[in-house]
């Protein structure tokens, strides 16, 4: 089980977010009214995504004694008409989508390219994210 903690730091949109024994902030940009102190909370979803993404890739990669280097995920995120997404199941109301370029960099033969592709597509937050999520929510 993970636990995260959030909390108000009294200035507006800005709070604590408290993991194990890190911590950081997230808050909105200027434009929104925050003070850019930290990544807004789908920065945060589109990290989480990012990084799962490349640990994944990387313990692969090292499991199977591939020549990897280095890996980069760029991810983009935009609301969509559901009735404009072609491949989608839900068909009314606003549709998350995530775009995510994977670069890698090393000796790897095309084979293994595409193999680590497949390999990343199938990172845990990316499956959870794609998947039924219940979110249990209680007032304490």
């Amino acid at each position: 089980m993970s636990r995260v903690y959030v909390k108000s730091t009294g200035v507006p949109y800005t709070h604590e977010i408290t993991a194990r024994s890190h911590q950081w902030v997230a808050d909105e940009p200027r434009e929104s009214d925050g003070q850019d102190l930290g990544p807004t909370p789908y920065e945060l979803l589109l990290s989480a995504l990012g990084s799962c993404t490349a640990i994944t890739v990387q313990m692969y990669a090292r499991r199977k004694g591939w020549p990897l280097e280095s890996v980069e995920v760029e991810l983009e995120q935009n609301r969509i008409h559901a009735e404009d997404c072609e491949d989608c199941e839900q068909k009314e109301g606003m549709v998350l989508e995530i775009h995510l370029i994977l670069k890698l960099t090393g000796y790897l033969t095309r084979e293994q390219e595409e193999r680590i592709f497949e390999i990343a597509n199938r990172c845990p937050v990316k499956k959870s994210l794609e998947h039924e999520i219940k979110i249990r929510s209680r007032l304490k």
